[in-house]
C-alpha cells in the first residue's frame, strides 16, 4: 500500500520543530495543528474555497492525504478509519456542494457516536450571507447532527479550535465536530503558537461513576435468578472489552452484544448468546424476554433492539450504564442508572463482582437454547447461498479480518455468520443505516490498519453508491478485499414487501446493475465472479492471495430471506424463524 513518502513524527518532535514562533497562513496553521493532534491520514476532495489549504499541502509529507472520488467517500473512509483504530477520523471538503455532500456521512457518524473532525471551506467572510457562488450554511445545515460546530473568524483561533475539536470529538459520548473555514481565513497570516490545554466551560462529561449505584448493581446481581447483559458499542468505544470479559467471567451472566457491540465480547465464549433484536438470535431475544435483571452496558436501547417497547424485557429490573445521561430512561424505564465511562464503571464493578449463584439453572437453560435453536439456513449444492458465502469468508480469513459492511440483508448475514472475537474488527452503519457506507469505510479501515486483512461485504445496491472509490484502491494499491453479494434486488426491501406487504413488490429490481467484474477491471482492480461453491471458494482464495485490491461478485438468488426476523409492532419474543420453524 502506497504511503506517498509520509514521514510521521511524534508530537514532541513537532513541538520542538515549531518552538520558535512563526508568522504563517491559516492553512499552514491547520496542517500543523492536525499533525499535533496525531492525524496520520486525511481524506478529502479539493475545491475553490479550500484552495489555500490544498496549496499548503503541496509537497507536504508529514501525513497522507487520500484524494477520494466523492466527498461522501471521503467521510465514510474517515469514519471507517475512526471505528477501526479508535482515533479521530479527519476529512476535508470545499464549500457548497462539497460540504453538503458530507451531510449523510456526518449523520452516520453522529448516530453511531464516531469521533470525526470534519473540515469544510466556506466563501470569504465578506461574502457570507450573500448567496455567493458555492455558499451554503453548513454549520446551520448540520447543527442537529454534529456534537459541536465552529465557524472560524480569525486564523489566530485555529490552533485552539482544532485542539478543542479533537477533544470534543473523542471524549464523553464521541461524535463528529465540524470546523468551517472561510477562504480568507485560510489565507490570513498569523503567529503560530501550539495549544496544549482545553478549557471548555460547561463541557465536562462524567467519566467516574457513582460508587453507590455500582454497588446497587452488584447487589442486584447477587439476587438475580435470570440475569442478562446487553453490551453495546460503548464497550468498544471506551476500550472496555477486557473489563467486560472479566465482569462476565466473574458474574457468569449470559451476554448478548448489539450490532455495534459485536467484537466487544468473544463470540465463541460459552456465555455469548449472539445479537439481539429484529434479526437477533432466538437465544438472545428469548433470554431478554425472560430475564429478571437486564444490565445494559453502553447501548442505547435502539428500536431495532427493543422492537415493540411495551413488552420489551417485561420481567426485568433494568440497569443502564452509559456516558450520556440523556440516554438513560429515554426509551426503557431504568431502576439503576449509572452514568460514566463504561471502562471506568466496569473497573469499579470488577473490584466487587461475584458470581450470580442463583442463576445456575438459568445458565443451563441458555445453553440449551443455544444448542437447540441456533441460527441456521437451508444450504444448497446447486445455488450459492449468501450465508454460506459469509461463513466461507470467515473460515478463509480465520475470523481475523476487519469486516465492513454496507446496509441490508448482507449486513445481517455478516453479523450472524461472521463470528467476531476482537474489538474494532466490525465496521457497519447502525443507527442511520447508510447505503454506500461499506466500501469506502473499508478503505479508511485499511489505511488505519495496513497490516490487517480488511474485507468489505456489500450488496449490489450499496456497492453502486460509492463504486467510484475503486479508483483510489487501484491508484494507491489499497488491498481491500470486496465481496459483493449480488441478488439483483434491493433485498431487505424485497423481504419486507414479501412478509409484510403480501408479495407486492414495488420498485426493487436492480437487474440493470453493471457487470461488477468489468466495472472493477475498468478501474484497474482485479475481479472475479462466482455462482457456485467451487467457484466461490476458488475465487475468494485467489482474491485473498492477490497483493492488491480485489473484488469478488457472488451471484445468489433474490428470494433468500434473513431469519430470525421480528416484524414491526411485535415484541422480540415473537420471532419468525424461517427455515427452522
Amino acid at each position: 500500500m502506497s504511503t506517498q513518502g509520509v514521514t510521521l513524527k511524534s508530537k514532541e518532535e513537532l513541538i520542538e520543530k515549531w518552538s520558535k514562533p512563526e508568522v504563517i497562513t491559516g492553512s499552514d496553521v491547520l496542517l500543523r495543528s492536525l499533525l499535533l493532534e496525531g492525524a496520520e491520514c486525511v481524506f478529502g476532495y479539493p475545491g475553490g474555497a479550500v484552495l489555500y489549504i490544498y496549496d499548503a499541502m503541496h509537497g507536504f509529507t508529514d501525513f497522507q492525504h487520500l484524494l477520494t472520488r466523492h466527498e461522501q467517500g471521503a467521510i465514510h473512509a474517515a469514519d471507517g478509519y475512526a471505528r477501526s483504530t479508535g482515533k479521530v477520523g479527519v476529512c476535508i471538503a470545499t464549500s457548497g456542494p462539497g460540504a453538503t455532500n458530507l451531510v449523510t456521512g456526518i449523520a452516520t457518524a453522529y448516530m453511531d457516536s464516531v469521533p470525526l473532525v470534519v473540515i469544510t471551506g466556506n466563501v470569504a467572510t465578506s461574502f457570507i450571507g450573500t448567496d455567493a457562488f458555492q455558499e451554503a450554511d453548513i454549520v446551520g445545515i448540520t447543527m442537529p447532527i454534529t456534537k459541536h460546530s465552529y465557524l472560524v473568524r480569525k486564523a489566530e483561533d485555529l490552533p485552539r479550535i482544532i485542539h478543542e475539536a479533537f477533544h470534543i470529538a473523542n471524549s464523553g459520548r464521541k461524535g463528529p465536530v465540524l470546523i468551517d473555514i472561510p477562504k480568507d481565513v485560510s489565507a490570513e497570516k498569523t503567529l503560530f503558537q501550539p495549544v496544549s490545554e482545553v478549557n471548555l466551560r460547561g463541557y465536562n462529561p462524567t467519566v467516574q461513576p457513582n460508587k453507590m449505584q455500582v454497588d446497587k448493581m452488584l447487589r442486584a446481581i447477587e439476587k438475580a435468578e435470570k440475569p442478562v447483559i446487553l453490551a453495546g458499542g460503548g464497550v468498544i468505544y471506551s476500550g472496555a472489552h477486557e473489563e467486560l470479559y472479566e465482569f462476565v467471567t466473574k458474574t457468569g451472566i449470559p451476554t448478548t452484544t448489539t450490532l455495534l457491540g459485536l467484537g466487544g465480547f468473544p463470540s465463541g465464549n460459552e456465555l455469548h448468546m449472539g445479537m439481539p433484536g429484529m434479526h437477533g438470535t432466538y437465544t438472545a431475544n428469548t433470554a431478554i424476554q425472560s430475564a429478571d435483571l437486564l444490565i445494559n452496558i453502553g447501548a442505547r436501547f435502539d428500536d431495532r433492539v427493543t422492537m415493540k417497547l411495551k413488552g420489551f424485557a417485561p420481567h426485568a429490573k433494568v440497569v443502564h450504564i452509559d456516558i450520556d445521561p440523556a440516554e438513560i430512561g429515554k426509551n426503557v424505564p431504568t431502576e439503576i442508572p449509572i452514568v460514566g465511562d463504561v471502562k471506568a464503571v466496569l473497573q469499579l464493578a470488577n473490584a466487587g463482582a461475584k458470581r450470580a449463584d442463583k442463576a445456575d439453572a438459568w445458565r443451563a437453560q441458555v445453553s440449551q437454547w443455544k444448542a437447540t435453536k441456533p441460527n441456521k439456513y437451508k444450504d444448497s449444492d446447486v445455488v450459492l447461498k449468501p450465508q454460506w458465502v459469509v461463513s466461507m469468508i470467515h473460515e478463509t480469513t480465520k475470523g481475523d479480518a476487519i469486516v465492513t459492511t454496507d446496509v441490508g440483508q448482507h449486513q445481517m448475514w455478516a453479523a450472524q455468520y461472521y463470528p467476531l472475537n476482537k474489538p474494532r474488527s466490525w465496521v457497519t452503519s447502525g443507527g442511520l443505516g447508510t447505503m454506500g457506507f461499506g466500501f469506502p469505510s473499508a478503505i479508511g479501515a485499511q489505511m488505519g490498519n495496513p497490516d490487517r486483512t480488511v474485507v468489505s461485504i456489500n450488496g449490489d445496491g450499496g456497492m453502486q453508491m460509492c463504486a467510484q472509490e475503486l479508483a483510489i484502491c487501484a491508484i494507491n494499491n489499497i488491498p481491500v478485499k470486496v465481496a459483493i453479494i449480488n441478488n439483483q434486488v434491493l433485498g431487505m426491501v424485497r423481504q419486507w414487501q414479501e412478509i409484510i406487504h403480501e408479495n407486492r413488490y414495488s420498485h426493487i429490481d436492480l437487474a440493470g446493475s453493471p457487470d461488477f467484474v468489468k466495472l472493477s477491471e475498468a478501474y484497474g482492480v482485479k475481479a472475479f465472479r462466482a455462482s457456485n461453491k467451487e467457484e466461490a471458494r476458488s475465487a475468494w482464495l485467489e482474491a485473498l492471495e492477490h497483493p492488491g485490491p480485489a473484488v469478488v461478485e457472488f451471484v445468489v438468488r433474490k428470494d433468500e430471506n434473513v431469519y430470525p426476523m421480528v416484524t414491526a409492532g411485535s415484541t422480540i419474543g415473537e420471532m419468525l424463524m424461517g427455515d427452522s420453524e
